[in-house]
Parts: structure tokens; sequence; C-alpha cells
């Protein structure tokens, strides 16, 4: 039976809540929400979706690494936007890293995100055998 794992690396910045960045049970990885922040500044990447997403993706790829796998194995995102009028933006960037073989996503409007953040993305990925 599979126990469960948390997974940390200092390539992705650590949660300001106390939370784990993911957990990985057997062949999943759950990550926490993930906002836009540079892990070497601490400072969101950017005031707008774009900026922002594409720190996410990248900050989540290195914590899917440390788990042992990647963004190209997420099988769910749920994205939360501030303003859902961001959706074609973001989008653009969630493309640029899911080109083809997407992940399953919701995408809502929430009234509020902490700390300037416009978006914040959370996943579910495998570790392929």
């Amino acid at each position: 039976m599979p126990k469960k794992e948390i997974v940390s690396t200092d390539k992705a910045p650590r949660p300001i809540a106390p939370i784990s960045q993911a957990t990985r049970f057997g062949q999943l990885v759950f990550t926490a929400g993930m906002g836009g922040r540079d892990p070497k500044t601490g400072q969101l990447a950017g005031p707008d979706v774009q900026s922002q997403a594409r720190q996410i993706f990248e900050n989540m790829n290195a914590v899917l690494e440390a788990a042992g796998t990647s963004l190209a194995n997420v099988l769910k995102l749920t994205c939360f936007l501030s303003d859902i009028n961001d959706m074609k933006a973001f989008n653009e960037v969630f493309t640029s890293y899911f080109p083809d073989n997407r992940p399953a996503r919701t995408g809502v409007q929430v009234a509020k995100l902490g700390a300037g953040m416009v978006v914040e993305i959370e996943a579910i990925a495998c570790i392929p055998d």
C-alpha cells in the first residue's frame, strides 16, 4: 500500500501558508495552489495574468520534477482567476506549456486571491511507469 510523501524543492517558492508544495501518493502527485512568485525574489513575476501564469507553470514544473514527474504528465489543472475575462490571455500561456495532449482543466473566477495575485493554479499529475 502506498503512503503519503511530502514533496519540497527550493526551485519553487515556499508556500506562505502552513502547507506542502505537493504531496505524492503512489504514482499520483497533488500540488498546492500556486501563485506566480519568483522563487529567488519572492515577488510576483508581474501584475498580469500572463506573467504570473508563466511563473506558475515554471514553479509547478520544478515541484513536479522534485516528485519525479513533470508538466508533461499533468492529468488535471484547476485554475482560479480573479477576472474570468483574462481567460483568453491565460489560454495563450496555457497552450504554450501544453501544446498537445492537454490535461483536463477547470477555470473559475474567484472573488479574491491573496497578495496581488490574479491567477492561482493547482495540479494533479502522474508518475508514469
